[in-house]
């Protein structure tokens, strides 16, 4: 499950097979453990298959690798609820910083998100883990919602493209 897991993520990795290597079974008993899968990302220890550690660990290390996107999103369906306008899905955009990757695809506070690179996404959150595959010289293309008279959203869709050529930078 892990390997699927890393491959999934674009993660590099290495494995160390213990029952063909006697110096990598001294490494892990060395280690203190005796259970596998171990998993070390940037010499932090992942016992057995840790979905949210490893999760942490791999954001944790791809920060430097990949450029910041530049906007403060949210749950659609949250701010919809807050106005009583019904049920709205997708990621909402309620702050984009100047310079950003999200200022340069050309997004504006109070666009929805509903796809990233023909994939769905449904709250912030599913925004956040496609953003984190993606790194510099990737494409972007968004499909959003983008409607100035207010909610109810019935405004146009709308589809923004890029290559992502800002150099790392913190959210």
């Amino acid at each position: 499950m892990v390997k699927e897991f890393l491959s999934q993520r674009g993660v590099k990795y290495e494995e160390r097979d213990v029952s063909a290597n006697a110096v990598y079974a001294q490494e892990l008993r060395n280690s203190g453990q005796m259970g596998v899968p171990v998993t070390l990302i940037n010499n932090q220890m992942v016992i057995g298959f840790n979905r949210a550690g490893l999760e942490s660990l791999i954001s944790q290390s791809q920060a430097g690798e990949r450029p910041s996107f530049g906007a403060a999103v949210a749950d659609a369906s949250k701010i919809a609820a807050k106005m009583g306008s019904g049920t709205a899905s997708g990621a909402f955009v309620g702050k984009v910083r100047p310079g950003s990757v999200a200022e340069q695809i050309g997004l504006t506070a109070g666009d929805i998100i509903v796809e990233l690179n023909a994939g769905n996404i449904v709250n912030a959150s599913e925004l956040e883990n496609a953003l984190c595959t993606l790194g510099k010289g990737s494409r972007l293309s968004l499909v959003l919602l983008r409607d100035k008279k207010g909610w109810p959203w019935k405004g146009c869709i709308n589809t923004l493209s890029a290559v992502i050529n800002q150099p790392s930078a913190n959210s």
